[in-house]
């Protein structure tokens, strides 16, 4: 056999051994991978036997992400892998899920608008929720016509649905459900109150109460003792009420509202005098000291700055002290109530006194009261 006969029999050979080769090690692979694949699909169809339900359907909750998952590789295989390896999942829920979610990547339904108008802006809707809460009486026609008054074009029906969200109930209904504090915002410049405080003094044959009644300003602070007498009853109340009530120099000739206790001794009388000259007698509620926090906030000033230092003799001693405070009170006490300021401060000697004057010290009760001031340079 020559040289060339020898080198064609090796050459056709060698394709017969790799190809041998390689088949043995695909049938290897192969032949791993299919027991691989047999034993996951037999603990898959063991993990679903054990969730099974008396229905016969497996219990099993699947979260979005877990659905993206199985649809991703559920949609690669061919209709005979679905139906022989999807053993928790139904090939046709598979599609299902894919479906969808080849279907949300183009669904623009969030950024949809809602039908009807565009809602106002958020600057507008605050704008009609105070108006509604800064007056009471106010309906939807009337804050309309206030914002159309100030440039904003708005309808009726569009004050009403915004006060329908905000929670906020039409007119009628709010001024029947008015609060204290809108009470006596809404009457501020004209709302008076009044009090009683006693008074333990020392007689000749021991101690003996004094009752002090007094009227407040709410607005300025402004105080008037109004009468001081041992044993109130209801024909001294209503000649104090004539008293306050003078058109000239009467404390409540401008007042229209006048809050007060339930005392029994604002007798009806007593309220029929008020209401003669425009007076409104608003009573509060039982055991509620703090509507009427202005007066009891004088009860403990009065106290404490003054009668609390004092052993007082008798109603003329308790007179005297009370006249002084008053005049302290009102011309010569900061109170913080006001910003700092004097209820009534006195005309300056000098608008623009100077660094170098004298400071001069007023002093009232033997030095217990005092305020200091600049002499006029």
């Amino acid at each position: 056999m020559g040289p060339s006969g020898g080198h064609s029999t090796g050459a056709s050979m060698l394709p017969v051994t790799v190809q041998s080769l390689i088949a043995m090690v695909a049938y290897a692979i192969n032949e791993r991978m299919a027991r691989r694949v047999e034993y996951l699909q037999e603990e898959v169809r063991v993990l679903r036997e054990m969730l099974l339900t008396k229905t016969g359907r497996p219990r099993i909750t699947f979260t979005d992400d877990q659905r993206l998952r199985l649809a991703l590789k559920g949609k690669a295989l061919t209709p005979e892998e679905r139906s022989s390896c999807c053993q928790i999942v139904r090939p046709d829920t598979l599609l299902k899920w894919f479906r969808q979610l080849a279907a949300k990547k183009y669904d623009s339904s969030a950024q949809r608008r809602r039908p009807g108008r565009p809602r106002k802006a958020s600057d507008i809707r605050a704008l009609v929720v105070r108006f509604a809460a800064e007056n009471l009486g106010w309906g939807y026609t009337k804050i309309r016509d206030a914002l159309h008054g100030l440039g904003i074009e708005i309808g009726r029906t569009t004050v009403a649905t915004i006060l329908a969200d905000a929670g906020i109930e039409p007119a009628p209904e709010r001024r029947r459900k008015r609060t204290w504090k809108q009470f006596v915002t809404s009457h501020w410049q004209t709302l008076y109150a009044c009090d009683f405080f006693a008074v333990e003094t020392l007689g000749v044959f021991g101690t003996v109460r004094i009752m002090v009644f007094f009227v407040i300003e709410l607005k300025s602070r402004a105080v008037h003792i109004a009468g001081i007498r041992i044993d109130p009853d209801g024909a001294w109340m209503t000649q104090i009420a004539r008293n306050l009530l003078d058109p000239d120099v009467g404390f409540l000739r401008n007042a229209t509202h006048l809050i007060h206790d339930r005392d029994p001794l604002y007798t009806k009388a007593w309220t029929v005098i008020l209401e003669s000259r425009g007076i409104k007698s608003v009573p509060i509620p039982a055991r509620s000291p703090n509507c009427t926090p202005h007066a009891e906030r004088f009860v403990k000033t009065v106290r404490t700055e003054c009668l609390d230092n004092f052993l007082v003799f008798g109603e003329r001693h308790l007179r005297h002290l009370l006249s002084e405070f008053v005049a302290h009170y009102h011309t010569e006490r900061y109170h913080q109530g006001i910003g700092g300021q004097l209820i009534r401060p006195r005309p300056s000697p000098s608008n623009d006194p100077s660094p170098l004057a004298t400071i001069q010290c007023r002093s009232r009760l033997g030095g217990l009261l005092s305020f200091y001031h600049r002499e006029a340079a």
